[in-house]
């Protein structure tokens, strides 16, 4: 697939750097051409000079910036992102006091209104960017969660899911969106109350199917 990654940071690196050993075509944006070259020839992606050229081919747009940010992303890049599949993958952190973005709202929701003609679907915000680049533990995959309201948006992010390591598991409609950016913060949570190394993912166990 032809994937457009927006954000040059670990998170937008970590995927591009699995995109691109799976065998698809990504495109990198940044705050500018110079660091998208640099996050480029760091994951063996291609770089663009701007997030419009990077989104205009895409088959999948993955949004990987920091939640205070999107507004002006997506903005920005309007009416370019009619008709694309978007992967949100950002997170609303507030580790002083969680309750504060656990307020029955998500991103994804959110950016599916800023940008009503996209696709929007939730996934990889509850993985590190270690687990992104190399999501198996022990040998075992971790899943992937994929939540969206498009069917046909869904399947094709869960099939991107899957091809860089993931086990895919449909998450349901974008409003489970709200359960997976809980799990993202716990996950934050967690590494800093018990100083873990960052490098925990997501595995749910027991019967739940072939695709180990």
């Amino acid at each position: 697939m032809r994937i457009a990654i927006i954000g040059s940071g670990n998170v937008g690196k970590a995927l591009a750097t699995a995109a691109t050993k799976a065998g698809h075509h990504v495109t990198l944006s940044a705050r500018s051409p110079e660091k998208a070259r640099e996050a480029a020839q760091a994951t063996k992606s291609h770089a663009a000079s701007s997030n419009r050229d990077a989104v205009k081919d895409a088959e999948l747009v993955v949004l990987a910036v920091p939640a205070d940010k999107v507004d002006e992303v997506i903005g920005s890049l309007s009416p370019e992102l009619d008709g694309k599949v978007i992967i949100d993958v950002t997170n609303r952190i507030d580790t002083n006091d969680p309750g504060k973005v656990l307020d029955g709202s998500s991103m994804s929701e959110h950016i599916q209104k800023k940008a009503p003609k996209a696709h929007v679907v939730k996934a990889f915000n509850y993985a590190f960017a270690s687990r992104m680049a190399e999501p198996k533990v022990n040998g075992t995959r971790l899943d992937g969660f994929v939540a969206g309201d498009d069917e046909s948006a869904k399947q094709k992010a869960l099939q991107f899911v899957e091809s860089i390591g993931f086990r895919p598991i449909d998450a349901g409609p974008l409003a489970m969106a709200r359960s997976l950016e809980g799990m993202g913060l716990l996950n934050v949570l967690l590494q800093i109350q018990n100083n873990w190394p960052w490098q925990s993912g997501w595995k749910l166990t027991g019967p739940t199917g072939d695709k180990e």
